[in-house]
């Protein structure tokens, strides 16, 4: 049966590639973005020229801050279900910028807070971030630790949606997932992440910058798997005060629950620079850099409650990834 989702960050690295998997599955997707100029707008536009092929989707190209769109949007589609992507990304860029995150994460998130409540929108499914285990060391990080102890504004704002969704949820009864991501990469990717970084930097011989000398660790999720993960969450509607388990992040007082999304590996950044080396056959020039402010050595998720759900596990290689990238970055930009 076909529904209609609401998707933020439509023309995003995330939110197209959900987009793409909603759309194949049938679906009617309305498309939400504003094509911010945080990185290159003409890749977010080749995006939505894919997208806008399937007569199933629908374009709203606008701010998150403008609730009186927003709110005709939610009145004329009504969605069966909300993903809301949309977000100013990158922990390094939120040092530079700050005001950014609180207007873009958090007054966005607040006004598809205030949309689900007036539309009564039967599940709303909302992007965190690993970024919110901040200094936690014991790993692998797991729903049902403590997340106090955020490293980057980024980070914070992000906590911060979480904690607002589940006020929301308590007090109007609203059936929220928020899930946390780990080091999504894959084709289409955003040019300010290191995997297409890296892949630029060696194609032109120029240095990559490693940042802790290399000693970091990331538990680096393929896009494909990130989203149907997310695709099946959206059926896993959580009900108040009916855990599925012990492994349960549902609320006590709210249909409210988190849940990691990764690939439940932690691997070796220098491995994932040689994955890259042999796989466009050049060596990388590299510059080892300290740590920068803001960042974490290391991430690795617990899935156990996102199987328990859907009975899916990311799993993807990163030599595959690795690989589907490199294709796609050839293609796109040329073989020069």
């Amino acid at each position: 049966m076909k529904k209609r989702f609401l998707v933020t960050g439509s023309a995003g690295f995330i939110g197209f590639h959900l987009c793409e998997l909603l759309l194949k599955d049938g679906n009617e997707v309305i498309g939400f973005d504003s094509l911010t100029d945080y990185y290159d707008k003409y890749l977010k536009i080749a995006r939505l020229e894919k997208l806008t092929k399937n007569k199933n989707f629908i374009e709203i190209r606008e701010c998150l801050t403008n609730l009186e769109v927003l709110e005709k949007v939610f009145s004329f589609y009504n969605p069966n279900a909300v993903v809301h992507l949309a977000a100013q990304a990158g922990v390094r860029y939120s040092l530079e910028n700050p005001r950014s995150y609180l207007d873009s994460n958090i007054v966005g998130t607040f006004n598809i807070l205030e949309n689900i409540k007036k539309f009564k929108t039967p599940h709303t499914l909302i992007a965190s971030t690993s970024s919110v285990y901040g200094a936690n060391t014991e790993m692998p990080f797991n729903e049902k630790q403590k997340t106090e102890t955020q490293l980057s504004f980024y980070a914070a704002t992000k906590k911060a949606c979480e904690v607002l969704s589940h006020s929301y949820s308590h007090i109007y009864n609203l059936p929220i997932t928020n899930f946390r991501f780990f080091t999504v990469y894959g084709p289409w990717g955003r040019p300010d992440m290191a995997l297409f970084k890296f892949v630029k930097a060696i194609r032109e011989r120029k240095p990559i910058d490693i940042y802790n000398n290399g000693k970091m660790k990331r538990d680096f999720t393929y896009i494909k798997d990130l989203v149907k993960s997310i695709s099946l969450l959206i059926d896993c509607v959580p009900q108040k005060n009916n855990p599925i388990s012990d492994l349960d992040t549902l609320s006590s007082v709210a249909p409210w629950r988190v849940v990691n999304i990764g690939n439940s590996k932690a691997e070796e950044l220098l491995n994932f620079i040689t994955e890259i080396e042999n796989c466009l056959g050049s060596d990388a020039i590299r510059n080892y850099l300290p740590m920068q402010k803001g960042d974490v050595e290391e991430t690795f998720a617990d899935c156990n409650l996102l199987f328990s759900l859907t009975g899916y596990r990311p799993n993807t290689e990163i030599k595959k990834g690795i690989k589907k990238f490199c294709e796609w970055y050839v293609e796109y930009y040329g073989k020069k």
